[in-house]
């Protein structure tokens, strides 16, 4: 019981089951079964750069951005191609993207939460039993980007586009604004100034 109680508070903090759903008992409904369907598509699919020139220009600028963080100039434009290919495929900005994982985990791909969310985007592991992959390692990159995109592309079209509601349910914290005004900080900042 303790174990299933931790589970359900950690998928509160994740913003995948609301406190009314926890008062209500409806506990059986959980996990959210379209993310799940979501989650079960992403690791099937993936997408890279189309256009070698727009790839070179967008690697070279966001690596400058990224140096702060990841100081090996062959990390940092492998894993801008990976946030790119996994943005790309989730329809998402992959500066978005960049934003979230810089405040998630300041790029530490090896970040594990208080409540055991993991790795760059702060995927929650009960989600590789739930879609039928628990040998999967949320600290492989492409891994962690895949799901955490996936998840990022499902609250923002439950929120029908709203970037405030959909950065607060990423992050547990759905009806505060702290957590979405820093991604959009990270993002107006450091991703998409000029």
């Amino acid at each position: 019981m303790k174990h299933a109680t931790s589970r359900i508070i950690g998928m509160m903090v994740a913003g995948l089951l609301s406190p009314a759903a926890w008062a209500g008992g409806t506990v059986g409904q959980l996990p959210d079964p379209e993310l799940r369907e979501v989650l079960v598509e992403a690791v099937r699919n993936s997408e890279s750069f189309s256009d070698p020139y727009a790839a070179e220009v967008w690697l070279m600028d966001k690596s400058s951005r990224l140096r702060p963080f990841i100081h090996d100039k062959r990390k940092r434009l492998d894993l801008l191609r990976q946030v790119h290919r996994e943005a790309a495929r989730a329809d998402l900005d992959p500066e978005l993207v960049l934003a979230v994982i810089e405040v998630e985990s300041a790029f530490d791909r090896f970040a594990i939460s208080v409540v055991g969310a993991r790795g760059l985007m702060q995927v929650m592991p009960f989600w590789l039993d739930e879609i039928g992959r628990p040998d999967d390692n949320l600290f492989d990159v492409e891994t962690n980007l895949r799901m955490g995109c996936a998840i990022l592309r499902h609250y923002l079209d439950m929120e029908n586009g709203d970037m405030v509601r959909a950065l607060a349910r990423y992050n547990g914290s759905l009806g505060r604004t702290e957590y979405p005004r820093r991604v959009l900080n990270a993002l107006n900042q450091r991703w998409f100034r000029n």
